[in-house]
């Protein structure tokens, strides 16, 4: 689809382009009093092919695309965020029409240029002022709130917005299975994701690896569903560790900060935090704690696809993904056979059983 966007822009570029490079040079000749026939109809093919070879090659640099990073930047950017970006832009737009009147009064071409570069000027800065000083905006709309309303009712107790949060890392938003789980209902406190995570997924969605930006990909796709589809409350926030670089080592000084739990599938990070006595939750961990239980003794039927490490060794998988090592299974090789457990081996990668026909 994008490619077909931005062949479409290089035809209309190319055609726009020409014509007007093609008007330039029939006019040039006339301004240089040079035979029409002969050297406009040349300036005019001239310039119509320099236009569209030029428009051909650079129009999508200069429209498409610039568009399309604008429109990912507005829709990753937090719902706050943009609102304070728009008050900001609105407010500079009323500064830069009160300086256009004084400045329209300036000689030519002063008149001309000094009203739009001042409200240009003005909606940067009030975009900027505003997007970095919307929590305090926040803050004292709702002091002004608060103290309205202070003689009619009693002050409730302050808050914690913060408070029964959930921070989420890269891993286990690509992994997905948080989406399945918050359908259940089971998770009931607010998903928090910071920006610096998104921006992770960002950067990996665009990664030139096509398996990486496949699972950047899938990670904002499961994102986007867990903000409208789960019942579970999703936020995202500008909060951050600027003292550290890494995306772990600032998921840990958060939720120090913040005295929540990460949930994550992260080998690394999940020691990390554990060591600096903040709770993890392990997607995995939690897959190996409900699979069904089975006791040596049970009896199960497994579908054996190949061979073992030991001689004579068989190894079939259940539903679940369990592996099951069956003894003398070589010889029922591509069959699915009764077998009875022998032995359960629980490992920090996953749950392995071991059986005999």
């Amino acid at each position: 689809m994008r490619t077909r966007i931005e062949f479409i822009s290089r035809i209309i570029g190319a055609v726009v382009l020409a014509s007007a490079l093609a008007i330039i040079g029939v006019q040039l000749a006339a301004m240089l009093d040079l035979d029409p026939l002969r050297y406009g109809i040349a300036f005019g093919v001239g310039g119509g092919v320099l236009g569209a070879v030029l428009g051909f090659l650079f129009t999508p640099y200069l429209t498409v695309r610039p568009i399309g990073a604008v429109r990912q930047s507005l829709s990753a950017m937090p719902l706050e965020r943009l609102v304070a970006m728009m008050i900001g832009i609105f407010i500079g737009l009323i500064a830069g029409a009160l300086f256009a009147i004084p400045l329209s009064q300036l000689p030519s071409p002063f008149k001309e240029i000094l009203p739009l570069a001042t409200a240009l000027g003005f909606c940067y800065l009030g975009a900027v002022l505003m997007m970095h000083r919307y929590r305090d905006l926040r803050e004292f709309a709702g002091g002004l709130r608060v103290g309205r309303n202070a003689e009619k009712a009693l002050p409730a107790p302050e808050e914690k917005v913060d408070e029964n949060v959930i921070l989420l890392d890269t891993s286990v938003i690509i992994d997905g299975r948080i989406l399945d789980i918050g359908r259940t209902g089971f998770i009931r406190h607010t998903l928090l994701v910071p920006n610096f995570v998104l921006k992770e997924l960002q950067h990996i969605a665009d990664s030139a690896d096509s398996l990486r930006r496949n699972r950047g990909r899938r990670g904002l796709d499961i994102l986007s569903m867990l903000q409208n589809e789960s019942p579970v409350p999703v936020r995202i926030t500008d909060m951050d560790a600027p003292q550290t670089r890494d995306v772990d080592s600032k998921l840990v000084v958060l939720a120090r900060r913040l005295t929540c739990p990460i949930m994550t599938n992260d080998y690394n990070l999940n020691k990390v935090a554990e060591l600096q006595g903040i709770t993890v939750l392990n997607i995995n961990d939690l897959a190996n704690a409900v699979k069904a239980s089975l006791l040596p003794g049970e009896e199960l039927k497994v579908t054996i696809i190949q061979e073992g490490k030991e001689y004579g060794q068989g190894v079939g998988y259940l539903d679940d993904g369990t592996m099951v090592v069956v003894e003398d299974g070589q010889r029922v090789m591509n069959r699915t056979e009764n077998v009875v457990v022998t032995k359960v081996l629980q490992t920090t990668a996953g749950r392995m059983i071991f059986a005999k026909l």
